[in-house]
């Protein structure tokens, strides 16, 4: 009898191939509610029967969010200059899909920390973790010390251990400094003095000024004398991203067309990609990725000889994406750029990639015969 081991990368969060979906909401770039993404043309989603799963790492993105507080900024601009220009709104024939602007629209969107559905996204993650691994058991859970992270582990853990964890999370949860000077797997970047945000920030700022104006333009030409700038167009796209984060619904969502919301999903790819992928200068985005692919290769070759059946850990969509430039997923030939076109069959694709509740899974296993 044969036995061999291997690892598997489940394919749950990465996007290989473009696929139409008439659910706009799941093509919302990272900030899309989590769904499955698809699964490439001739990879088997299961193992063939006669192999065991032995040890399994999962790395999970924190659940959905409020907005960040630089995002919350550009819908609450919007609100008040929406609030601001009440008579010309009234006196507008709007069409149907800016009838809400008549009834008024506020934000009621907090910042940074998960919101109702977030929290039930990761409930149930725990749950169906458990219930695909039954026959292991997990020890300990690790996050990320960001409030959201750690809210997102404790949902997690909830749905996975039940009525226990009340008993179990001081003796088994722990978390990690996400700062300056803790070298940790779940963001990487923080101890790199070369990296910086700003490589995602000017991409997106190039972009923003390819596609915003002629979406300005148009809203414009249906809102005479609210004059909207691109900031308050990107406020909007923030808004139905957000409202539906928050609420799963979101009147903005019907107010821009596909190719619209198409080219905010790319905004949003050309930010990861930027900042935390293949975009970044001098192979920096592999490079931060190879911590994580190191703990990898340390816990399934066993070489500390302490290694557990089942890792449990919780970050962002920043520590799936450097993870992936160090392995080669989802690359584009030649790369995605920040003045476009926007490629409609590229590898890297956030939506598929990093939605929130995003879980990044790997498997080691044996085989008897196959």
């Amino acid at each position: 009898m044969v036995l061999f081991r291997t690892l598997q990368f489940l394919l749950n969060v990465t996007g290989f191939v473009a696929v139409v979906s008439a659910e706009k909401y799941n093509w919302l770039g990272n900030l899309s509610p989590y769904h499955k993404a698809p699964i490439p043309r001739g990879v088997s989603e299961t193992l063939p029967e006669d192999c065991t799963v032995v040890q399994v790492m999962l790395m999970g993105r924190h659940g959905s969010r409020w907005p960040l507080q630089s995002e919350l900024v550009y819908i609450t601009n919007l609100t008040e200059k929406l609030a601001a220009s009440t008579e010309y709104i009234q006196n507008a024939d709007l069409p149907e899909n800016l009838q809400f602007l008549k009834s008024g629209y506020v934000t009621t969107l907090g910042h940074d920390n998960l919101t109702a559905p977030g929290r039930k996204e990761m409930f149930d993650h725990g749950v169906n973790f458990r219930l695909k691994y039954q026959h292991l058991e997990a020890t300990s859970v690790l996050a990320g010390d960001q409030d959201r992270v750690v809210e997102s582990a404790q949902w997690f853990s909830q749905g996975y251990f039940g009525r226990e964890w009340a008993e179990l999370e001081s003796r088994v949860f722990s978390t990690i400094p996400e700062d300056e000077v803790t070298i940790s797997w779940i963001t990487p970047m923080d101890t790199c003095a070369n990296w910086a945000y700003s490589y995602g920030g000017d991409a997106v700022e190039t972009w923003d000024s390819v596609y915003l104006p002629a979406i300005t333009e148009r809203l414009n030409s249906m809102l005479p004398g609210v004059n909207l700038t691109d900031a308050d167009t990107h406020g909007a796209l923030y808004a139905c991203a957000y409202d539906y984060a928050a609420l799963r619904i979101s009147p903005w969502c019907d107010v821009f067309n596909h190719d619209e919301l198409a080219n905010f999903e790319y905004e949003l790819d050309i930010l990861m990609d930027g900042a935390f992928g293949y975009n970044l200068p001098g192979n920096m985005g592999p490079l931060l990725g190879t911590i994580f692919v190191k703990k990898l290769i340390e816990r399934f070759s066993d070489s500390t000889g302490n290694a557990s059946a089942v890792y449990l850990e919780f970050g962002h969509d920043t520590t799936i994406d450097t993870a992936f430039a160090a392995l080669g997923l989802a690359k584009d030939n030649p790369p995605l750029s920040a003045t476009g076109p926007v490629p409609p069959n590229r590898a890297f694709r956030t939506s598929t990639q990093v939605p929130f509740g995003a879980q990044m899974v790997w498997e080691k296993f044996t085989c008897t015969s196959s």
